[in-house]
């Protein structure tokens, strides 16, 4: 199925992640290259049939037409001024990091133009991830193409036209996950103080959690009509939603993602 090959620098959860969602869209084995100075990472690919496999970034990277930055943010700058001479110059680059600027990435690369930057989130591990692109310099519809297949692997894409709004994305999915385990790890715990055993408890607040998402995301109504539909009048959704309502609760959570919004500009600042 794949028209082109992929490598990625750093064979982490998430990349791991990405190339087990690439093999599951018809992805040829072959196809897929992958770096890592972790023996165990690389072990894990071969047993699924990988066989473009080493710990030297820059033979990897050299023969790929698309290559997918994995690793950590503190050592990408060393990464990426290894990588640029032995990479060709039409090889579209996909940074998954988060926090380092496109026109860090470019000037680490040697000036490379055709760049795309992603910002996922964890449920990717799953194939069920959220990520924002955004592309940066000489990006053909066709080189948007390849950067869209390869992250829709691993779950929905949505491509952003400015680079700063990434900060939000980091604010909404990216750091969102950690939100909704927030709000699941209480209704655990008291539904747990209610009498219900943990087993219970956290199956039935995870289903939960998905069915009403898939309801969000197949549905012909927005969250608050949504919400609307099931607090019926006197009942007792209705006096949860007003326990919630007035302690403040839409308050909080733009206190708190703007406050994940600010730090996330705060860590660019400081990688670029």
């Amino acid at each position: 199925m794949s028209a082109f090959t992929t490598a990625f620098i750093g064979a982490g959860n998430m990349a791991r992640s990405m190339i087990g969602g690439l093999l599951t869209a018809g992805f040829a084995a072959q196809d897929i290259g992958a770096a890592d100075p972790v023996a165990d990472n690389l072990e894990a690919l071969r047993a699924l049939g990988l066989t473009s496999l080493g710990s030297d970034n820059a033979v990897i990277a050299g023969a790929a037409d698309v290559v997918v930055l994995a690793v950590k943010p503190q050592v990408m700058r060393s990464v990426c001024e290894s990588l640029a001479p032995a990479m060709r110059n039409d090889t579209l680059v996909i940074s998954i990091a988060a926090g380092i600027p496109a026109d860090s990435l470019s000037e680490w690369l040697g000036g490379r133009a055709r760049l795309v930057r992603c910002m996922p989130n964890t449920p990717a591990m799953l194939g069920l991830g959220a990520s924002a692109l955004y592309a940066y310099g000489d990006i053909s519809e066709a080189l948007r193409h390849r950067a869209q297949t390869v992250l829709e692997a691993v779950g929905v894409v949505r491509w952003v036209d400015q680079e700063d709004l990434l900060h939000a994305v980091t604010a909404l999915s990216g750091s969102g996950p950690a939100y909704f385990f927030l709000f699941m790890e209480a209704m655990i715990a008291e539904a747990k103080r209610m009498g219900l055993d943990e087993e219970s408890a956290r199956t039935l607040c995870a289903q939960t959690c998905i069915g009403a998402g898939r309801m969000l995301i197949v549905g012909d109504a927005e969250a608050g009509e949504l919400r609307r539909r099931v607090t019926s009048p006197g009942g007792t959704t209705e006096r949860a939603v007003a326990a919630f309502e007035s302690a403040g609760l839409a308050e909080l959570v733009g206190t708190a993602m703007r406050d994940c919004h600010a730090r996330s500009r705060e860590l660019a600042a400081a990688l670029s």
